[in-house]
This record gives C-alpha cells, sequence and structure tokens, in this order.
C-alpha cells in the first residue's frame, strides 16, 4: 500500500519526528483508505519548533500589521480556490459529509478575511493625563510565541481561529494538530505559506497530547496556550500551563439544550433539531444533545423527530447523498456504545438508533445510528454528560421557568437554543439561559467568525474565540510621554 509521508514543518523545513516514529491518518469511513502517515513527535521536536518561532519573532513583530494582514487575505483568495479539493481531504480524514466540510474551509475564508481587516484595527487609547505637559496611550503588543492545541473535530476552521488573529498580532506560532485530523491544518499552513509567511512564523509538531502537546505547555519560552478540547484535557492544560504562569484560553466541552414551547413552529424547530443534534454526527461541542419539549407539543414533536432520524442516510461523507457520516473513531463508537447502555439501565426508553453498524458497507468504518432516548430526566447521566456523538437526550417540562431551570441544571455553558413565537419569552430566555451563545428560533450551531465564541462554566474560562481572539493573542502596554522637561512625580505632585 502507497500513501503519502508527511513531515513536521520547523523554521520553514520539513523535517520527520527526531524518533523516526509515525502514526497513520485513516479514513472513518474506510479503514482501507490511509490518507498519509504524519510524524509522532516529542519533546525535542517541540523544542526545535519552539526555537525557530522565537527566532521568526524577533523579525516578524517588526512587521507592520497591516502588512501581516495582507498575508490572511492572499491566503483567503487560496483557500477559496483550493476549498474544493481541502473539503474532499477533511472528509477523508475526519468523516463528517461534503456539505460539511466545504463549510469548515469556508470559515477559514471568513476568518481569513475578516482577521485581515483587524490588521488596521488594533486600536489601543489615549487619555488626558493628569499631570501638564504629559502624554498618556495604550498600545496592544504581541505575546510573543503561542503554542496552539487544535480538535479534530473542525480541523481547518478552529486553526484558523487561532493561527489567524494571533498572527496578525504579531506572535509567532506552534500548533499541535489533533492525530486524527492532521492534514488539514498542514493544508491551512501550506496555504499560509504560499501566501508569503516567513519560516518559522508558524512551525507544525504532530504527536500526541501526552508527548508533544504536554512538551509545548510546559515550554518556558512559550508564553500562552490556546486550547480546545474536552474539560477534562483543558483542565490537565491549565494546571500544567500555571506552573510557567502562561495565560490559557480554553474553549472546551458542552451539552447544549434546544427548548421547545408550546407555541413554536415546530417543522422550524423539527428542522433545527435534526441538524444540531446529527450535524458533524453529534461530534460538535455546540451539538444538540438535549431536547427540551414543553409537554402541549411533546408527543407530536417526538414522533415526527423520531421517523426523520430513522430517514437519515449514513455513510461515506464523499457520497454527495449521505446526510451522516462516520464517527471518527473507534473510541468515539465505545463512548456511544457506553451511553446508550447507561441510559438504558438508568430507566430512559430508547426511541431509535442505539448500536454501532458494522455489516456490509459500514464493516471498513466506524459508523453509529442516530440515536435518540425518551423518559430522560435531569439528574440521569445522559442528560448531563457529554457523549459527542449522535445520541441525544429528550426531556419534557410543564413551565417556560422549568425549561430554562433544566437547561441552565449542569456543568457546561457553551450553546443554548430555544422556539417561541413569544417575544417576551425569548428575551427572557436570552437573559436566563447560562451560555455563551444563545439561539432564538435556530438550533444550537452554527457560529459566525465576527461574534465571540465560547462558554461559561465548564465550558470555558472566560476566553473567547472569534473577535475575542484579539484580546487574547495581544497583551496591553501603557505609554507615558512626558514633555515638561521637569520630573513629575504623579500622584504625589498632583495632590498639591
Amino acid at each position: 500500500m502507497t500513501y503519502p509521508t508527511y513531515h513536521n514543518l520547523i523554521g520553514g523545513e520539513w523535517m520527520p519526528a527526531a524518533s523516526g516514529k509515525t502514526t497513520l491518518n485513516v479514513n472513518p469511513a474506510d479503514h482501507d483508505d490511509v490518507v498519509g502517515s504524519f510524524p509522532s513527535s516529542g519533546p525535542e521536536d517541540v523544542a526545535k519548533a519552539v526555537a525557530a518561532a522565537k527566532k521568526a519573532f524577533a523579525t516578524w513583530r517588526l512587521v507592520p500589521a497591516p502588512k501581516r494582514a495582507e498575508i490572511l487575505v492572499r491566503a483567503g483568495n487560496l483557500l477559496q480556490q483550493r476549498k474544493e479539493q481541502f473539503a474532499r481531504d477533511m472528509t477523508r480524514e475526519m468523516g463528517k459529509v461534503l456539505a460539511e466540510t466545504r463549510g469548515d474551509v469556508q470559515e477559514a475564508i471568513d476568518e481569513a478575511f475578516y482577521v485581515a481587516g483587524e490588521g488596521r484595527r488594533l486600536f489601543g487609547q489615549t487619555t488626558p493625563s493628569e499631570l501638564q505637559n504629559k502624554f498618556a496611550m495604550s498600545i496592544r503588543m504581541p505575546v510573543g510565541v503561542v503554542g496552539l492545541i487544535t480538535p479534530w473535530n473542525f480541523p481547518m476552521a478552529i486553526p484558523s481561529w487561532k493561527l489567524f488573529p494571533a498572527l496578525v498580532g504579531g506572535n509567532t506560532c506552534v500548533i499541535k494538530p489533533a492525530t486524527d485530523t492532521p492534514l488539514s491544518t498542514y493544508n491551512l499552513v501550506q496555504t499560509l505559506v504560499d501566501a508569503g509567511l516567513p519560516d518559522g512564523v508558524v512551525n507544525i509538531v504532530s504527536g500526541s497530547g501526552g508527548s508533544t502537546g504536554n512538551a509545548l505547555i510546559e515550554h518556558p519560552d512559550v508564553r500562552a496556550i490556546s486550547f480546545t478540547g474536552s474539560s477534562e484535557v483543558g483542565s490537565h492544560v491549565a494546571q500544567r500551563a500555571a506552573a510557567t504562569f502562561k495565560p490559557v484560553s480554553l474553549e472546551m466541552g458542552g451539552k447544549n439544550a434546544q427548548i421547545v414551547l408550546d407555541d413554536a413552529n415546530l417543522e422550524l424547530a423539527l428542522e433545527g433539531a435534526l441538524w444540531g443534534a446529527f450535524g458533524t454526527t453529534g461530534q460538535r461541542c455546540t451539538a444538540t444533545s438535549r431536547i427540551l419539549l414543553q409537554k402541549g407539543i411533546a408527543k407530536k414533536f417526538t414522533d415526527e423527530f423520531v421517523a426523520r432520524a430513522k430517514a437519515l442516510k449514513i455513510g461515506n461523507g464523499l457520497d454527495e447523498s449521505v446526510q451522516v457520516g462516520p464517527q471518527v473513531n473507534k473510541g468515539q463508537i465505545e463512548t456511544s456504545t457506553q451511553y446508550v447502555e447507561i441510559a438504558t439501565k438508568e430507566g430512559g426508553k430508547l426511541l431509535c438508533g442505539g448500536h454501532a453498524l458494522t455489516a456490509g458497507d459500514y464493516a471498513k468504518g466506524t459508523f453509529f445510528e442516530p440515536t435518540i432516548f425518551a423518559g430522560i430526566t435531569p439528574n440521569m447521566r445522559l442528560a448531563r454528560e457529554e457523549v459527542f456523538g449522535p445520541v441525544v437526550a429528550i426531556l419534557e417540562f410543564d413551565t417556560f421557568e422549568q425549561g430554562i431551570e433544566i437547561a441552565n441544571s449542569i456543568e457546561y455553558g457553551l450553546s443554548s437554543s430555544m422556539y417561541t413565537k413569544d417575544l417576551n419569552r425569548a428575551f427572557a430566555a436570552i437573559r436566563d439561559l447560562e451560555a455563551g451563545i444563545t439561539y432564538i428560533n435556530a438550533p444550537t450551531i452554527g457560529a459566525e467568525v465576527h461574534l465571540p465564541f465560547g462558554g461559561v462554566k465548564a465550558t470555558g474560562n472566560g476566553h473567547r474565540e472569534g473577535n475575542g481572539a484579539i484580546d487574547f493573542f495581544t497583551t496591553w502596554k501603557a505609554v507615558y510621554v512626558d514633555y515638561s522637561d521637569k520630573l513629575q512625580r504623579a500622584q504625589i505632585d498632583n495632590a498639591e
């Protein structure tokens, strides 16, 4: 069997891992389809990449921000030209259907053009000084070398959310892509290189979280870490980074609720639930994993939702007629299976799905049926814990207030949704739902790059992607210019 071999990008050169070890990137829909071989890197490779980034920072930070932004414009144009090929590559390595991988690449295109505009908007403030003949202002400065750790479910969009604002802010980067989906990050970074990015400004080191990720987090020359992944791993990242006082941006898990009130447009709510629950095979931090139904419409909604879920076409995402692709690996199948067992033991009623698909066309992949449970109560594990697969819990409630209470009763707080025609209740939900994102009459998925993306509670630590990323990837400097030609002692002299 022949397949491409990829290397780490360090200081503008492609090189294998120091250990010589590699990992195969395999199509989750067809394990006979090997996408490529990628390095299994370790601390030595990370050290080389950080050294290259540190060297490049000396000159990159001096490039005017509008000039840095011009590279992103060129990269955005190249991504548009390469969109179809990159989408097909992504479907092969991650599994989600082509319509979704095209959207993933489009998000990187949108991010390139949006962040490029920030190259002329890295605004600070000027403010009156409390003393005569003294000028006061604040300016944004780059952080330095930043480490980026990205997930497998949006393998081009999420790296773009981190790389592009970091670059326009004047930082240099070492990125560790997810071991399941490194090619999409390689395609993104190669596009930046083709757009004129200097050597060493972005470096790729592929490998596991334990070996490669920890080395990146703990390296003393890495000044900040941006991480997207599970809450469990995010806690580990934050604790390790704290030892060297690194700021950390964490975007983590979700257990997102779509609330449907009795007065909702049920057809619209059904379409939203189907897309929110089973888009990306449920493998989104914003996936609709809980559907909260007011009792007046619960039976009608549930019956139709189950019928539509059963009709979804499952298969290889390269087939344009397929609606649900595979789960990314065997471990995710095991997790989905485990939660089906848990929900059943706790008294949930399985309405459809519940099994891995292993026969016929599914034999060489990791497929799981769209799965719906009814009879779920707020204290059950399926109502509280993230599955990251196509397994959905239906809960029922009586009043609007009860719906909000159930939605807020979990440790996560990423995305939320309410379907209603009642404007008053819609705005009350916007105020009261404990989440970083709230949708009205739309599903829990569908972020736009120019809005803040992130959550509260166990979902995040206060930082945001999107229009909040510049704040993380720059640091403030206060500047005072005293042109009085004498010593002025601020509060001491000002008090006289």
